[in-house]
């Protein structure tokens, strides 16, 4: 992938022979998918959901996540918003994904609906503020890893809150604590019906294993993100080399504290388990209260990879230099700590869109 096809290259001025450059080369399919998703995002032609409404709302968002750089972007093709519902709808539904996903409802998008925006594109809509905070996180953590200075005043690293209601939308049980148990989620739009898709599309599925599944077959009502999105994820998680996998995924589980999605928390603090051998490590992880540190009591480098992960979580980032160099310490070279980087951003992506379009719930045999 050459520079002029790598837009966070230029906008992190990522020079081409530098050392991050060939670490992001290595992870040739996350830096190519990454810019993929980019590029199908601000380049679908849909009447539900016009480019300069989705360059607006990208702007801002880049705005909230206190990057000028990738707002200076966007900015040059937004539309106004104005104060019609739809416009002042999509605003609250960006700045709730940005800042507060846990607090999203099955309310919130029977409004979106009820002013004009249809399912796919509150999906796409949905897509677009999750990729926004990916990407900014992903700049400032590229910036990081080249050595420039964060503005962020470091805050405590700290779990966040998290549903408490005991029972889904639709009466099921539901979750008021972290676990790593085996967990079903149930969308609050309706998925596509698989019927619906053409046998091309149903072969996208079915490649990477979505057919079954109520979650992607509802993020499929735009097929084409959700291929980038998913390549993306393999990028950065199904790699060699580099940061173990185990803490790639003990990455993923922190974020999800921090955002208070205990669906993702669930897959990925039992993958980080299997994957260590260590479940009290991660026991004691998820266990954390809303409020409490979450790197506390844990090992030397695993407290360096939570302290990280979860200040590149919050909105606007609090990640700096100086846990950059702690990570250093713990003996991670320039493509592990760009792992850490990939893995803790795309939760930012990930639980924007599990808490927003539905919720976990407790299967029946378990």
């Amino acid at each position: 992938m050459t520079t002029a096809t790598d837009l966070l290259a230029s906008l992190a001025d990522i020079a081409p022979d530098s050392e991050l450059a060939q670490a992001r080369n290595t992870r040739e399919a996350a830096t190519r998918h990454a810019q993929g998703s980019y590029e199908v995002i601000f380049s679908q032609q849909d009447a539900d959901f016009p480019l300069a409404e989705r360059f607006a709302l990208a702007a801002r968002v880049a705005e909230w996540n206190a990057q000028p750089t990738l707002q200076a972007h966007y900015q040059p093709q937004a539309g106004a918003l104005d104060n019609s519902p739809r416009h002042e709808l999509a605003l609250a539904w960006a700045h709730r994904l940005t800042f507060e996903p846990v607090s999203a409802t099955p309310e919130h998008l029977q409004a979106l609906q009820a002013a004009g925006w249809t399912a796919r594109g509150i999906v796409t809509l949905s897509q677009l503020v999750a990729f926004i905070n990916f990407q900014s996180r992903l700049r400032a953590g590229l910036q990081l890893l080249q050595g420039h200075a964060s503005t962020a005043n470091a805050l405590p690293v700290v779990a966040g809150v998290w549903h408490q209601a005991a029972t889904t939308a639709s009466g099921k049980t539901a979750l008021t604590a972290f676990t790593q148990q085996d967990l079903g989620w149930e969308p609050w739009l309706a998925a596509k019906p698989l019927t619906e898709f053409t046998d091309e599309e149903k072969q996208v599925l079915a490649k990477f294993g979505h057919s079954d599944s109520d979650y992607f077959r509802l993020l499929a009502r735009n097929l084409p993100v959700l291929e980038q999105r998913t390549l993306t994820d393999k990028g950065i998680f199904f790699t060699s080399g580099g940061l173990p996998r185990a803490d790639r995924e003990l990455a993923a589980a922190v974020v999800s504290k921090v955002n208070g999605c205990i669906f993702c928390a669930s897959v990925h603090a039992r993958k980080a388990s299997q994957l260590s051998k260590d479940f009290d490590s991660v026991e004691k992880l998820i266990g954390v209260a809303p409020g409490g540190k979450l790197s506390e009591g844990q090992s030397a480098r695993w407290a360096a990879i939570i302290d990280f992960s979860a200040a590149l979580s919050v909105t606007p980032q609090q990640a700096t230099l100086g846990q950059i160099v702690a990570l250093q310490q713990q003996g991670l070279d320039t493509l592990a700590l760009l792992d850490v980087i990939q893995s803790s951003a795309f939760f930012a992506w990930a639980n924007r869109l599990m808490l927003t379009l539905g919720e976990p719930f407790i299967p029946s045999d378990v």
